[in-house]
């Protein structure tokens, strides 16, 4: 699993907002961002996720997907 830091994931959330993309927090992180799912045409469904390292950082992985799985389909439409 690759790890990026905070500043690499909202370089990679700008791409989506300014080709005209939403990025939604789902859940709050503890030092960082938590669960962001990002949308835009064009674009693969992105799941960015806060993960622990130590009590003093964390990480966060990026997830991508071709559609959007029915779990995140399903938190969206809650939303």
């Amino acid at each position: 699993m690759t790890f990026y830091t905070l500043e690499a994931c909202e370089d990679f959330m700008s791409q989506y907002i300014e080709n005209g993309g939403e990025c939604i927090t789902i859940e709050e992180g503890s030092l960082g961002l938590g669960k962001v799912v990002c949308l835009c045409e064009g674009f693969k469904f992105s799941v960015i996720t806060e993960r622990y390292v130590n009590p003093w950082a964390s990480g966060h992985s990026i997830r991508m997907y071709k559609k959007i799985p029915a779990k995140y389909e399903r938190i969206l439409s809650e939303m």
